[in-house]
């Protein structure tokens, strides 16, 4: 492993004049990252930066993202999203809520007017307070993409969104990480998007657009059972446009001693 200095590890950005006077650090760019929304591990003595839901603990010494569903409803909550601010919830034509066919207990959010919007911002908000005083350094807010899978939502819709929630979070002190969305091109950054993180950015010929708007600062997942045809995945790491910061893992994010768990790093190049 290359080992850096932190002045070069690590990137501090000030707020710009007319924002609150707060600051944040954006990740590093050498080590390895791992992704561990599956449940809190002691990562690998290579791993420099760690995702974990928002609910855990950071990892003392590395750099932690908190995971945060901005443009969803978390498993058993929607609920509470219908009793307090029925009108952030998408609903379908019959007035029913709009539940992701992938991960079914969870809902999409409404991000078409600045009411609903407010309110989503307000629940988030406080994920992202929790974030903050737990002693994580950045959080990424999943389903950014939501308007590509539900009809009735708009692109400008969850950018507006998606501009809130970073103004809430650099103001709380955490870099903000796009969540995949690859044909945002220059509207991610200029939402105020410090990094990306990637999901099959190399199974789905992805990669190249993360580096165009980010550079160095992009992390990515692959998935064992989801790997680009005709590739393991020592050769998917010496693909031109894959990300240093690239780990491999099971799609359930299992735990070391869970039977199916996986776990591989991109050598250091």
């Amino acid at each position: 492993m290359k080992h850096f200095a932190p002045a070069v590890m690590f990137v501090w950005v000030i707020a710009a004049p007319g924002c609150a006077d707060t600051e944040w650090r954006l990740p590093p760019t050498a080590g390895a990252a791992d992704y561990q929304l599956g449940g809190a591990y002691r990562p690998d003595p290579r791993v420099t930066i760690v995702a974990r839901d928002s609910h855990a603990q950071p990892e003392p010494g590395l750099y932690n993202i908190c995971y945060v569903n901005g443009f969803q409803t978390q498993p058993g909550e929607l609920q509470t999203w219908i009793d307090d601010h029925p009108d952030a919830v998408l609903h379908d034509g019959e007035g029913n809520p709009v539940s992701d066919p992938g991960w079914p207990d969870e809902y999409a959010l409404d991000t078409r007017s600045a009411r609903s919007r407010t309110q989503i911002a307000e629940v988030v908000g406080r994920a992202i307070a929790r974030c903050a005083a737990s002693g994580f350094d950045a959080v990424e807010f999943d389903n950014l993409d939501s308007w590509t899978r539900f009809d009735g939502l708009t692109e400008q819709g969850n950018l507006a969104l998606a501009a809130e929630l970073v103004d809430l979070a650099h103001h709380r002190g955490l870099a903000a990480g796009q969540k995949n969305a690859p044909d945002l091109g220059d509207k991610g950054p200029g939402a105020g998007f410090d990094f990306v993180i990637s999901e099959e950015c190399a199974a789905w010929n992805e990669c190249g657009a993360y580096r165009a708007q980010y550079g160095s600062h992009h992390i990515d997942i692959e998935y064992q059972d989801a790997l680009p045809k005709g590739h393991s995945f020592d050769t998917l790491c010496r693909l031109p446009d894959q990300p240093d910061l690239t780990v491999l893992r099971d799609h359930l994010l299992r735990t070391p001693g869970q039977p199916g768990y996986v776990f591989g790093l991109c050598p250091v190049p």
